[in-house]
This record gives structure tokens, sequence and C-alpha cells, in this order.
């Protein structure tokens, strides 16, 4: 039963406003807000106040990859990983540092490595099995279905032999993990094309190398014609039924092949593009979709010249789908504002607007606000050709063409769907009676309904019956930090798009669990209390759970940076100061800003935003009037805050990197009023990047050996100074010119040093003199943190989980 804006503005306690934001930016209904538990009506009510995450996350990684100058070098990335497989193919040791390496390794992405009876150390993969991430596209083998392949944004191409039961990445050694989507040959299953670059992030860091290829589903190599600026950004590629014809949609147009090596590429479109499909059964028919221009084009010489199609006035991105039953009949779903129908009848020549209607009669906001990130449209049944899903932030059905709409998922429900969808791909056999089985990708990993006419079909939302996750150990989860505590075994992680999580050793990798929402960032915890943990939402809005990570916040009274919700105004709020972080409240900080938890004093955390903030009594009870206290203790450079440390023994020794790569240390650091020092500026051996500050290490022996790390596809990312910053050394010059995110040094044998990069992780025996790539565990993943749980590492990668390795027995 329908229910206004009023009665539900009642219901919940909000206001009408609010009710309607709501329902625009989530892309939903009144009669699913209705459902929405009360935890997680705050929870959407704070991210009113971020209305793009997705651009701010792109933005952010986007940081860290400029050199000095502010670009980002062309086919860097690839750049990076020729030189990390050179590396890899030498001979060394079996192990450097206790880290396997050399030219034997063997694949640990996707399953737990055996832990007894090795001879050496072994990467042991944490998970998570149960979280995944964001998918793209699937592609299903169409005379052994239980064969599919899922591509991640930061994990790689992915294989089940079992319709999702298992998982396992197809090479740990792929020259690129940031896959945006995948085709195959009609005419040839076992031939496959994979796109790199997310082109849907606009400015997203995560940039491709150009489009993968397979002939045997098995061995995957590049296609060195599009290791091009012209293809760091592949959104789609669309595969013609003989397989003579390859099209691919990049972010500066349409480029097609027709020679079987595909070593020639003729651009055939010069406008941004985010889709492009062959007609069913003729591929002499096309269409392609822009990304961000609102426009369509159509082909009738199998993708060689092109039109216009008429319609509109259209804006943003735009999604095309031939239906199956009549593939005269094109559908188009339109960024706009929150999304609109429109259909074609002549092959995507000329289109008419559809109604586009919620159940109440108004109109449907199915995309939200972000249909640039996620606008999905799909009419594959053969037998009906009015038959449309659509997806957004919820997925939703259509029985009459796009006239109106019925929300078929629920993002809230871990039962149903998770939010953000990208990819509708149908089981082979799927028939429109017998069977009606369609798999999905989202931003969760890869899901499937049974029966397509099942689900959605409760009374009243939550929509959970018929849906089936399929994260099996698609272990593709994108991290930006992770803590540990060695005396419980529990491990968090600040997750993209995927909160805060926890992994609990008695439970394994299939069964992390999530304790805070939304996107997480730096994690703390307490070594002198296993169950204190702090994460972070965006924007150095610092939190604290004290429950060993046992419960998801549903209060919304975990913030320690200041921030809880207003019983009262039924909307978020600000404590006064000293019981806030400033900058935290005016996000005047990175999307994921840093904090960390002084190592010698566990009441104290040092939070970066445009200044450093400090409190000395962290584990203060928490209300909505007071709590843990902040102040200023290193006032605003100009730029924002990027990395902090603190030296192990000694409180008054912090070090303070900034986004524009300045470093400061003070003495005094515990002091009201410490007296800080920018560091490496000058001197007969300066610190010269001037660039993103990644990470800043203090060695745990020799306080004044401090390691820092920058971003950019550059020589030189790595650095130490043995004096307190007075003089610098390059520790970089052999290692790939790509973003270093992290440097951990052993804590009994500080001369084994290990770093976290864009394309893996290194190990050296001799303080950086030389290194050497692990060969197994976190291969060529983004590694964008390390820590210690006594003398076991912890490895987090941004795209393929967590990974550890017992260290301890190093001599």
């Amino acid at each position: 039963m329908a229910i206004s804006d009023e009665e539900l503005a009642r219901l919940k306690n909000i206001s009408v406003a609010q009710v309607q934001l709501l329902c625009r930016s989530r892309g939903t209904t009144n009669e699913a807000l209705e459902a929405l538990p009360e935890a997680a009506v705050r929870r959407a009510l704070l991210r009113l106040d971020f209305p793009d995450l997705p651009t701010a996350r792109g933005l952010f990684r986007l940081k860290q990859e400029r050199s000095d100058d502010g670009s980002v070098r062309p086919h860097a990335l690839g750049t990076a990983y020729e030189q990390t497989k050179a590396l890899l193919s030498r001979e060394a040791p079996p192990a450097t540092a206790g880290v396997p390496t050399g030219p034997n390794g063997r694949r640990t992405g996707g399953r737990p490595a055996p832990t007894s009876g090795l001879r050496r150390a072994d990467w042991v993969w944490l998970g998570p099995g149960n979280i995944g991430g964001r998918t793209r596209g699937l592609v299903i083998h169409p005379a052994q279905p239980d064969r599919m392949w899922a591509v991640s944004a930061g994990g790689g191409v992915w294989h089940t032999r079992d319709g999702g039961i298992q998982w396992d990445p197809v090479d740990d050694f792929l020259e690129n993990l940031a896959c945006a989507c995948i085709a195959s040959d009609p005419s040839d299953p076992s031939t496959m094309y994979v796109g790199t670059g997310e082109a849907f992030q606009n400015l997203d860091a995560i940039r491709g190398n150009g489009i993968f290829t397979t002939t045997d589903a098995v061995n995957w190599t590049p296609l060195r014609a599009t290791q091009t600026p012209d293809f760091q950004f592949v959104s789609r590629i669309a595969v013609s039924q003989s397989g003579e014809v390859v099209l691919a949609a990049t972010a500066t147009g349409l480029f097609r092949s027709t020679d079987p090596a595909r070593a020639v590429w003729t651009q055939v479109l010069d406008n941004p593009l985010g889709d492009v499909r062959f007609a069913p059964r003729d591929s002499s028919n096309a269409v392609a979709g822009s990304l961000q221009d609102g426009a369509a084009w159509f082909s009738r010489d199998g993708g060689l010249t092109w039109d216009l199609a008429v319609g509109g006035p259209w804006t943003g991105r735009v999604e095309l789908a031939y239906a199956e039953q009549d593939p005269d009949v094109v559908y188009a779903s339109v960024q706009m504002t929150t999304g609109q129908i429109w259909r074609s009848q002549d092959g995507g020549a000329n289109y008419r607007k559809r109604k586009t209607l919620a159940p109440d009669g108004r109109p449907s906001d199915y995309l939200g606000g972000q249909g640039w990130y996620d606008n999905t449209i799909w009419a594959g049944d053969p037998t009906d050709a009015d038959l449309v899903l659509a997806g957004g932030i919820n997925l939703y059905r259509s029985t009459d063409g796009g006239d109106h709409l019925t929300e078929i998922s629920t993002w809230w429900d871990p039962r149903s769907v998770h939010a953000d969808q990208h990819a509708i791909v149908p089981h082979p056999a799927y028939d429109g009676l017998t069977n009606r089985t369609v798999f999905f990708g989202n931003d969760g990993g890869v899901f499937k309904a049974d029966d397509l006419a099942d689900v959605g079909t409760e009374p009243e939302p939550p929509f959970v019956n018929g849906w089936t996750e399929l994260v099996n150990n698609y272990g593709v989860t994108q991290f930006y930090a992770g803590a540990g505590h060695p005396g419980s075994g529990k491990i968090i992680g600040g997750a993209q798009d995927n909160g805060s999580i926890v992994f609990d050793p008695t439970l394994g990798s299939q069964n992390w669990r999530q304790f805070f929402g939304g996107d997480g960032g730096w994690c703390a915890s307490d070594p002198t209390d296993p169950d204190v943990f702090y994460g972070e939402y965006v924007f150095l809005n610092i939190h604290r759970n004290t429950d060993g990570a046992t419960t998801d916040d549903t209060q919304g009274d975990r913030y320690i940076s200041g921030q809880f919700f207003n019983f009262g105004t039924r909307d978020w709020d600000w404590k006064r100061a000293p019981f806030r972080i400033t900058d935290a409240k005016n996000e005047n900080a990175l999307f994921i800003a840093p904090f960390v938890l002084d190592p010698n004093n566990e009441n104290r955390i040092l939070a970066g935003g445009v200044s450093l903030w400090r409190t000395d009594d962290a584990k203060q009870p928490n209300t909505s009037a007071d709590g843990p206290t902040w102040k200023v203790v290193k006032p605003g450079a100009g730029t924002l805050i990027s990395a902090i440390a603190v030296a192990r023994g000694d409180s008054d020794a912090v070090w303070v990197g900034h986004e524009d790569g300045m470093v400061f240390r003070t003495a005094n650091g515990t002091a009201p009023t410490p007296t800080w020092q920018r560091v490496g500026a000058t001197g007969p051996n300066p610190l010269t990047p001037r660039r993103y500050c990644t990470c800043i290490t203090v060695d745990p022996a020799d306080p004044d050996t401090v390691y820092v790390a920058f971003g950019g596809y550059e020589r030189g990312n790595l650095w130490v100074t043995k004096d307190r910053g007075a003089s610098w050394t390059d520790l970089a010059t052999a290692l790939p010119p790509a973003p270093i995110r992290a440097l951990a040094v052993h804590p009994r044998r500080t001369e084994l040093l290990y770093c976290g990069t864009e394309v893996g992780l290194f190990a050296s025996e001799n303080a950086g003199a030389s290194w050497s790539p692990t060969n197994e565990g976190p291969t060529n993943c983004s590694v964008d943190d390390l820590f210690w749980m006594d003398e076991v590492l912890v490895c987090v990668t941004h795209g393929r989980g967590m990974f550890r390795i017992d260290l301890s027995a190093v001599t």
C-alpha cells in the first residue's frame, strides 16, 4: 500500500524534505524507506552529506598517482608491471627477508595456503571470502554454464567451475588487476577479452593498461596495440557473432579491430563512450552509448560507420540493451538527474521516452543520484520484449517496456542484493519459461536470481526471496587499511563501500562481518584491550568499538570525532569544541584521512586533516554532549595531512607528511603546543619528491631512522634518513616506478624491510639496498597497508583482501 511523504515523515520522525532527499539519492521508494530499520535510516541520512562518494573515492586515488607536476604519466602502470615481471623472472633466492621470492611462485590469491609441513613461510590468504567487491562484468560459458568469469575493479579476473560455489583468480600475475569489462567470442567461448581501467569513475585513479585476451580460457596476454593512452579506460567490449569484429568503448572513443591478432585498431568514434553492443543475431547492427554527454549512436555496417541517434535532450551516461525477442527494440537507461528509460522501435535510430514511473505514479528515481557510476539495463527475455531490468543502487523490473518500475532488491538487507548494480547476465539456457535464472554484478560481488519471476514479489520490502549470494572465496575486497590484536587474533579493515569489517580467526576467512557501515578507512587496535578497535568513515570521522568489533553501530553513538545523531532534531549534529575534530566537521581532510594510535599510550590518538589533532583521552565515555577532547597540535601548512607516525618508545617523536610531499617532525609531540620543523626541503641530500606522501615509518629500534614513501608513477618513491631528517637517501632506485603505499620494518631484524606498492609487495634483506618481489600471495595487486601482529606480517590489499605471513622464524 502506497504511503505519502507526509505519512512516512511522521512514521520515521523525520522531515518531508528528508524523505524526498532519501528517495532521490538512494534511488528507492517510500515503501522501501518505510521498512528501513532505524539504524539504517540514520546512516542513510548521514550519507546525504556526501552525495557523490564514488567521485570522491576516485579523486582520492588519483591524488596518489600524480607526479610532481600534477600529471599521471601515460602507460605508467604498464611500465611498472613490466619491470615487476622482469624482476620476478630473474634468478633470486627462494625467500628474501622470509618472504617467498624468485621465479617459481604459486597461486594463493583465492584459497588459504597450507599452514603446516612447510619448509619455509608462506602467505596465507585471510579473505574476506564472503564480502566481495566491485564487479563490472560477467561471462558465462554457453555450453558449460557452471563455468563463469567475473572481473573486479581491483582484483583482476576470477573464475568458477561450479556455478559460484568456489572462485579463484585466473592469474596472480595478470599485468593489470583494474578490470572494467569482459566479453567472450560467440563463435569460440574460450576466446575472451578483458578491458582494464574504470572510465565510469571519471577521475578514478585505478587506471588500466589496455585489453587482455585469452584463447584457451587459461592463459592471458596483453594486446600490445592497446597499451596506449586511448585504452587506459576501457568501459565495454563487444564481439560480433562470427568473432571477426571487436569493438572497444573507451574514455577517448570507440575503436574497432578486424584482424585476428588484434594488432590493428581503428578509431570510429571520438566521443567518450561507456557502452557498445552488437544486435543479438545480426552483427551488422550495433549501438553505442556515451559516457557522460547524453548521446547514443547506431551502426548498420558492423560498427564501421556510426550515426547519432535521435532522442532527448539527454544528459550524462547512456546504457543500452537490445530486446532479445525483437532486436528492433532497443532500450536506453539515461542518467539525467535520477534516471529515465527510453525505447527505440527501429534498432536504435530514434528513441521515445517511457513513463519511468514508480508504483505510486510518481517518477521513479531508480538511478538515485549516481547514474554515472551504477547504471545498467537488460531486456534479454526471448519471449517478452517488454520485460526490462534496470539497475542503479537497487534493481528494478518493468513488465511494460519501462513505463512502470517495481523495486525487486533492497540494498540495506544483507539477505538481498548488495547496492550499486553494474552487470546483468542471463543463464545461457534462459528461455523465459523453464529457465529464468539471471546473474548480477555489483559492488558486493556476484549474485543470482534462480527465477527472475519470483524475486521482488513480497508484498512489501525488504525484497529478499529468491536471491543467492555467490561471493564464495571471491576475494576482491578493496581495503584501505587494517589493524589487529595479537592476543585475540582479530583483524579489522577499512574497505571501500563495504565498511569497517572484522576477521575472527575462530570463524575463518568465509565469515568476516561488518561492524560499521559505509566506506571504511584507517584503523587501530588498542594493544592493552582486545575489545577496543578504532576505524573511520570518510573525511576523518573516527569511530570507536568497545565490544571486540562484534556488533554494528545501531545508535549512532560511536563517533568519537564529535558527530552524533540528534534525536531531538532527527538529524546528524556535531558536539561543541573541544569534543570534536573541526576538520572532520568541515570535511577539511582527505577522503580517507590518516589517524594513528600512539604505540606508547593507548589513550592518545593523532588525526590529520588540514591540521594535526590530538586526543589524550581516546577511551573517555562517549555521549551526545561530550567524549574524548581534541585540540590542534600542529597548525595547517596549506595542504592536507596524508601520513602520521609516532616513534615506538618515544611519544614526543612525531612525523607528519602532506599531500604535496612536505614532511614535518617534532621532538616534543606531547607538549601542549609542539614545535614543528620541516625536514628535507634543504640540505646537501634533500628529500626531493613534491608529491603525495603516502607513508612514514619509524625504525622500531632507532628513532633517528625514518622511512618516507610517496605516490606517483616515478622513480624515487622511498627515502630514508638516519639523522632525524638532516639528510636523505633514495632507496627506490631498484623498485618499479609506481606509488609506494606502505613500508614495514621487521620488529627484531630491522634491516629487513617490506614495501607495499601499486604493483605488489617487495622485500629487502639489506635495509633497502636491493629488493625482490614476492612471487605469491599479494603479487601484483596494490598493497595499501602493512602491519605487524608480533612477528606476523599482515598485508592489506586494494583488490585482493588480506594476507599474512609468519616471519618469526627469520634468523
